[in-house]
C-alpha cells in the first residue's frame, strides 16, 4: 500500500459558540496553515429551533438578530484564525439543520475535505433531545473528520 500525503484543501469548522467553539478554531487554524489552504468557518441556525413554541412563528426581528450573533461571532472567530496564521478563512451562516448541513451540503457546496468539530457543544441533556450532531457527521460525512476534544 501506497502512502498517501495528507494535504489537506478547504477545512471546514463548524461553531456554534459553545465553549469548545475557540478550541476547535485554534485547532483548524493549525492544520490550515501546515497545509497552506483555507478555512471555512460555519455557524449553522437550526430551523427545527425557529419554528416556534406551540407552532408560533418566529418575526423576522428575532431571525435578523440570530443572524446578527452568529456574524459577530464568526467574526471573532475569523481575528482569531488569522492571528493564528490562516491568510485565506471565510466565515458562512446558514440556515438548517446543522447534522446535514455540516455533514453533507456545505462540503459539497465548497469542496471541503476535512471537517474538524467539537465532540459536542451541546449538554447532556440538549444531546439526549436533539442526538449529537457530531455522531451523525462522523456517520454520514463522504470526507475526513477530525474530533476536537
Amino acid at each position: 500500500m501506497a502512502t498517501e500525503s495528507m494535504n489537506y484543501k478547504n477545512i471546514l469548522a463548524p461553531v456554534d459558540g459553545s465553549d469548545i467553539s475557540k478550541r476547535i478554531v485554534e485547532k483548524a487554524s493549525a492544520v490550515a496553515v501546515r497545509n497552506n489552504t483555507r478555512l471555512d468557518l460555519l455557524y449553522v441556525i437550526d430551523t427545527n429551533s425557529l419554528s416556534g413554541l406551540a407552532g408560533m412563528s418566529i418575526s423576522g426581528d428575532v431571525v435578523y438578530q440570530l443572524v446578527q450573533d452568529a456574524e459577530e461571532k464568526l467574526a471573532e472567530y475569523k481575528a482569531l484564525a488569522s492571528k493564528e496564521g490562516v491568510s485565506d478563512v471565510d466565515i458562512h451562516v446558514r440556515f438548517g439543520s446543522p447534522k446535514t448541513v455540516i455533514a453533507r451540503d456545505f462540503p459539497a457546496d465548497h469542496d471541503t475535505e476535512l471537517i474538524m468539530l467539537g465532540k459536542s457543544g451541546l449538554n447532556a441533556l440538549e444531546r439526549l433531545l436533539v442526538g449529537s450532531v457530531t455522531a451523525f457527521v462522523i456517520q454520514n460525512a463522504t470526507v475526513d473528520v477530525l474530533i476536537v476534544q
